[in-house]
């Protein structure tokens, strides 16, 4: 009985805790397999995990529920790396590294190395819409 109640307590970690059981992983969006296979991992330490942004197609609210497993898995050991352009990551992250200076063609190069604290003194598009982001967060 513990065993399950703690992979239970592990899918409340990744805001997953309204699955009923005997549901498809058909019936789930990419971003709930996303998350099914984030709490499979999360006793895990020493792993690399390589994310694309998994922000996309979840409420505001999972954001902060998704952050916090990132968190968890990065004191337990492990690196996470996520490519991802929701404002709320880049801000939480230790490390950000932007490309650019455009998309496609114009793209592929890096503008900008650094924390999230450097990146607002930075030049950078990303840069402009973090500073913005923090501004609007202050005064609200």
């Amino acid at each position: 009985m513990p065993k399950i109640i703690k992979r239970v307590n592990t899918l409340q970690d990744v805001g997953l805790g309204y699955l009923t059981l005997g549901q498809t992983t058909s019936s789930l969006s990419g971003g709930e397999i996303q998350r099914l296979k984030l709490a499979s991992h999360l006793q895990k330490e020493g792993q690399i995990y390589l994310l694309d942004e998994p922000s996309l197609g979840l409420h505001i609210k999972d954001n902060g529920k998704l952050l916090e497993v990132f968190q968890k898995l990065v004191n337990r050991g492990n690196s996470v790396i996520i490519i991802e352009h929701n404002l709320d990551f880049i801000a939480a992250s230790d490390w950000v590294i932007e490309l650019g200076p455009g998309g496609g063609k114009q793209g592929g190069h890096i503008v900008f190395e650094g924390t999230p604290e450097e990146m607002l003194k930075a030049e950078t598009l990303t840069a402009k819409w973090l500073k913005e982001c923090r501004v609007s967060s202050t005064t609200k």
